[in-house]
């Protein structure tokens, strides 16, 4: 039965990378990429630095994309061979060979299938996320804290360039909240799903009564907003603060007033960066993050109008949307999905793959 079996496997993952080859457009990608390398070849390239950094991030982008997608395809066919191979020998040491490989290039293509699912207006930008302490005090702190670090170990284990904008410490432990730049093409759609409120649950290790504590943390995730946006601006609508940079317990990053603070006084959203060297590149990571709150702002009021128009009455998706359980059992599940691990360590320690999968998947399921 092992053969036949086989057979059907190999033929509905040849299925499933076919359809991802079919939406992933593989000539247009090709030209795509042969436009780039065009591009990033120009000699006045880096006259200008911002616009050079997205041609050769883009293509890098690219060309992994297609690099993957036709390594893949190359291991399906090499994998029909292999088979083919162990029943005309039946060999069962290659048959066990072919059955590691076909897992493993079930997982890959899957997660690419994944990638093939986001195609959202912002999708495909890069991310601004923002990680706050919620309700529970000095424990909601230190768990916004090991949510920031989860996900630079997730960008980590990604080779993701990471910008931390802004930290405002605690003062007991953790953070109250931190900003950062995640640079990588469809950061955004792909963490766009982790927003809404965290939960964890656990023995307190600040409670010297050893008592179980729960407290939460939220995360925001907005699209880096780019030059053909036009979120216009007025300078009458911001006022401007600037104030000396902090690390924890009150040392002084620098000695100067470099940290800026933006207040958009119509809506009043506050912004602030202070872990740039300079007032001026502050201001202007603060008034990017300012815009893509704007930009945020707009798409959900947009959003709202649309769904007047259908009758659309159902609450949004981001409140309370994972739980990290570390007492008296360990457990994370995120609540939409319904899909858990009990490994908590691995996702604390940026193993989140498999969650964000699942809300991707989750996210199309609903329309």
């Amino acid at each position: 039965m092992a053969g036949p079996d086989f057979s059907d496997e190999l033929k509905s993952l040849d299925t499933t990378l076919t359809s991802v080859e079919t939406v992933l457009d593989l000539p247009a990608l090709r030209a795509q990429v042969k436009d780039l390398e065009d591009q990033s070849g120009a000699p006045d390239l880096w006259n200008d630095p911002d616009e050079a950094q997205k041609v050769t991030s883009k293509l890098a982008h690219l060309q992994g994309s297609l690099r993957k997608v036709e390594g893949y395809r190359s291991r399906l066919d090499d994998l029909a061979v292999l088979w083919e191979l162990a029943e005309g020998e039946d060999d069962e040491g290659t048959r066990e060979e072919a059955q590691a490989e076909l897992a493993r290039l079930q997982g890959d293509i899957e997660a690419l299938e994944v990638q093939t699912l986001l195609n959202g207006e912002y999708d495909s930008r890069e991310a601004l996320v923002t990680v706050r302490a919620e309700a529970g005090g000095v424990d909601a702190a230190d768990f916004a804290e090991m949510l920031m670090r989860m996900y630079l170990r997730w960008a980590e284990r990604h080779d993701f360039k990471v910008d931390v904008l802004d930290t405002s410490y605690a003062e007991e432990a953790g953070i109250k909240s931190a900003t950062f730049r995640v640079g990588a093409p469809y950061a955004y759609g792909t963490l766009s799903v982790e927003q809404g409120t965290h939960r964890l649950v656990r023995i307190s290790p600040f409670d010297n009564q050893g008592r179980r504590q729960t407290s939460f943390a939220g995360v925001e995730v907005l699209p880096q907003v780019e030059t053909d946006d036009h979120i216009e601006i007025p300078d009458d609508d911001i006022r401007v603060d600037v104030f000396r940079s902090s690390g924890p317990g009150g040392q002084g990053v620098n000695t100067t007033d470099s940290a800026v603070r933006l207040t958009h006084l119509p809506t009043g959203i506050v912004v602030s960066c202070q872990n740039e060297r300079s007032q001026i590149q502050n201001r202007a990571s603060a008034m990017a993050v300012l815009q893509a709150k704007l930009l945020e702002r707009r798409r959900q009021e947009e959003q709202a109008r649309m769904d007047a128009l259908k009758g659309d009455s159902s609450g949004s998706w981001g409140n309370q949307m994972r739980s990290y359980v570390l007492h008296p059992y360990q457990m994370v599940k995120d609540l939409r999905t319904e899909y858990e691990t009990g490994n908590t360590q691995s996702v604390l320690d940026g193993d989140i793959d498999g969650l964000i999968e699942a809300g991707i998947r989750w996210r199309k399921s609903q329309g």
